[in-house]
């Protein structure tokens, strides 16, 4: 099981958000590139990064900054948070990023789903779930829908989709643990390949995760506070 480490970008600085609330945000770092760096050097096998500014905006707002890291350290890199078009889409793999994470277009645009998956193949998008009691929100959170989390994903996988990121909103930096149903359910009932994000605190839910058998895990607050060491994670779980 991959262990991802995750950068969150809101007005050029490393943030986690409580429960995706931008109004309860807490700085970790000015320099977000100095902190790729450091996820490299303890072996993360990939970054996740989410451009904050762009999921609410609906467009990416700090392709500079992405540039700079990808441009910088040698791992795979993921980026989510606006990408609403094929341009974005195409561009962001152009510059160097290995996946695109698309959200709220899963909803709004899946024939944008289709169209990457066609032209660039399935394995450089992933389609990211991000639920409140099951059910998908849009737009950076901050918008709930009634469309059932794993319909959605089903329905991903009729597009061509193969890769998963499931968020259970609810658990989001609060450091209270994963939803391991839900993520158990997404393995068993889709046969897709599921990352794991919310609520990771300790190395037992790496180890829980990866017994219920998700490809990836994604870290955010738990690295920052040190409540897990990235190094020792990955020669626990990997």
């Amino acid at each position: 099981m991959e262990v991802i480490p995750s950068i969150d970008i809101k007005s050029g600085y490393c943030v986690r958000l409580y429960q995706g609330d931008y109004n309860q945000e807490t700085i970790y770092s000015d320099d977000p590139l100095k902190v790729a760096l450091g996820y490299q050097t303890q072996g993360a096998p990939r970054i996740h990064i989410v451009d904050l500014d762009g999921a609410s905006a609906g467009r990416i707002e700090h392709l500079n900054i992405i540039k700079n890291i990808v441009s910088n350290i040698d791992i795979p890199i993921q980026i989510g948070g606006g990408i609403r078009d094929y341009h974005s889409a195409i561009n962001l793999l152009s510059i160097g990023v290995d996946r695109v994470v698309i959200g709220t277009s899963a909803i709004k645009n899946p024939s944008l789903v289709g169209q990457i998956c066609t032209s660039h193949g399935s394995d450089k998008i992933v389609i990211a779930i991000d639920a409140r009691d099951g059910k998908a929100s849009i737009d950076g959170w901050t918008r709930g829908t009634t469309v059932d989390a794993m319909d959605l994903a089903l329905n991903m996988k009729i597009l061509g989709v193969t890769r998963i990121l499931y968020t259970d909103i609810s658990r989001d930096g609060t450091l209270s643990g994963p939803n391991l149903d839900a993520n158990q359910k997404l393995v068993s009932q889709t046969g897709l390949s599921i990352l794991a994000s919310g609520g990771v605190t300790k190395l037992d839910d790496l180890i829980a995760l990866r017994g219920i058998g998700v490809e990836g895990a994604i870290l955010g607050r738990a690295l920052y506070t040190g409540d897990i060491d990235l190094t020792e994670a990955i020669d626990q779980v990997a």
